[in-house]
């Protein structure tokens, strides 16, 4: 199998977008390099909806339908079968933050069985997606990560927590739905790492339904694997991971420094690129028991993956192994690598306009703050254009 430049074929990659999408991508992401725009954008968005300015239309056209799949999952089923139709799954992550009360943390649980449910049926939808933190306060996860004992109202709390855990992972069971289970910040994962291993253990009797989540841009990431993988092989049960470099870099660093202990990140690019490989080797030899979600925008982890799997005599579209990157962001990855028969899924965010701006700020500022990631679409867009100019 040659998989020499896969990710240089610009026509597969945007094969769905018409020319007046092409130009609104092209547009989006120069606006995102420019990085006092973005800081100005941002702080203009946020007052707009605080003082509740009619700006959602204008998001809506622009940054909301580029990054976002829809208001609610029905809304989200035209764009979920138009890129299905060139063998690209969705993974219908509801991306609404900052929520802090039990009305809201059932509202989150609820929404993501109903998504179960709704994906049941759909072949284009095979898995389900939530943030721990969308179940229950950061601030138990926290307690429960340093060894405190909760008051017994907060162990009360505690265990509706997991109850929203088991709610979902159940009914992910049932209907075959594999759910993955994000990361958090360091000081709250500990607590979300033990939680979720106690539910693999339950549910991943035959096959891995319940997945993890490793932030490899963390140092310790790969011994936690190693430790995991023998803990399920005495137990006798499947593990799901999705390995993705990191999403709190910068917040995880401060956060050393000012409470004076180590950071748990790694200490350069370089270290965090042989963490997720170095990984990634680790699941391949360990299949038997590990499936794996690997969610990457680098295309080197990508061509080492297929190179993987063709060196161990794997299908291609192998059911233990996933792709995944996110809607509106490396097309030239995800589509070429369905064109050639892997599976893949796009992480398609949802949910009302104004509660999903804190996502949508974010994908921004990590575009501009990614070297190279923004130039690298950009690069890609153009070269489309001049493709289809000389047609």
């Amino acid at each position: 199998m040659n998989t020499d430049l896969i990710f240089d074929n610009t026509e597969i990659a945007f094969s769905l977008k018409s020319d007046s999408e092409l130009e609104r991508a092209y547009f989006l992401f120069k606006m995102i390099s420019i990085e006092p725009l973005v800081k100005i954008g941002t702080a203009a968005t946020n007052f707009a909806i605080k003082a509740h300015l009619p700006i959602e239309g204008l998001i809506r056209s622009t940054v909301f339908d580029h990054f976002c799949g829809g208001v609610n999952e029905e809304d989200c089923l035209p764009v979920i079968e138009k890129v299905y139709s060139k063998g690209v799954s969705s993974v219908l992550d509801y991306s609404v933050e900052g929520k802090a009360n039990e009305k809201e943390f059932d509202s989150a649980r609820n929404m993501i069985v109903k998504i179960i449910a709704f994906a049941k049926d759909n072949d284009a939808i095979p898995i389900a997606v939530f943030k721990p933190t969308a179940f229950g306060r950061s601030y138990l996860y926290k307690k429960l990560g340093k060894s405190e004992v909760l008051t017994t109202e907060e162990q009360d709390e505690w265990s509706r927590v997991v109850q929203r855990f088991d709610d979902v992972c159940v009914k992910a069971k049932k209907y075959d739905v594999a759910v993955l289970i994000d990361a958090e910040e360091s000081w709250t994962q500990d607590a979300a790492d033990e939680l979720v291993t106690d539910l693999m253990a339950k549910y991943n009797t035959e096959k891995a339904i319940v997945f993890n989540t490793l932030q490899m841009y963390r140092h310790d990431r790969q011994a936690f694997l190693e430790e995991e993988h023998k803990k399920a092989k005495e137990g006798n049960y499947f593990l799901g991971y999705k390995l993705v470099r990191g999403a709190y870099m910068e917040k995880e660093n401060d956060r050393a420094e000012e409470k004076g202990y180590a950071s748990p990140i790694c200490e350069s690019k370089f270290a965090t690129d042989q963490n997720f490989n170095n990984s990634l080797h680790y699941i391949m030899n360990n299949l038997d028991c590990i499936s794996l979600f690997a969610g990457t925008h680098n295309e080197d982890s990508s061509y080492l993956l297929m190179r993987l799997m063709n060196e161990k005599g794997l299908e291609n579209n192998d059911s233990r192994i996933w792709f995944g990157q996110l809607y509106g962001m490396s097309d030239h990855i995800s589509f070429n690598l369905a064109h050639k028969g892997y599976n893949v899924a796009k992480y398609m965010p949802f949910g009302p306009v104004r509660d999903v701006m804190p996502y949508l700020i974010r994908r921004a500022e990590e575009n501009t703050s990614v070297a190279g990631q923004t130039g690298r679409e950009l690069a890609l867009l153009t070269k489309e254009k001049k493709r289809r100019k000389h047609l």
